[in-house]
């Protein structure tokens, strides 16, 4: 049923790369504000927990950077080709609200 959804949606082939890009999204949220929680603790406890969380999100934002960059989807180093990827993405999303 999905899969019928999302070729009527026009999104067949945008779903992964949705979803992939929004994690990444969240990764780098979590690396900033672990980062911030770690200056504001208090304790050595904490921040041993903190440190821990850090490069864990650290690790996930590196495989899913590595995985989008695999599928095409994340030029980090190429802004032209990135910018191709972020307009046709974002032609998809209009298409979506007509």
């Amino acid at each position: 049923m999905t899969n019928i959804v999302q070729k009527i949606a026009g999104m067949s082939g945008m779903t992964d790369q949705v979803i992939a890009t929004d994690f990444l999204i969240a990764t780098k949220s979590a690396v900033r504000n672990l980062t911030f929680a770690l200056t504001e603790s208090a304790t050595p406890e904490v921040r041993e927990v903190l440190r821990g969380q850090l490069n864990d999100a650290i690790e996930a934002h590196e495989r899913i950077s590595q995985y989008m960059m695999a599928k095409g989807y994340y030029h980090p180093s190429d802004l032209e080709q990135q910018l191709k990827v972020d307009l046709k993405a974002s032609k998809t999303a209009l298409q979506l609200a007509d």
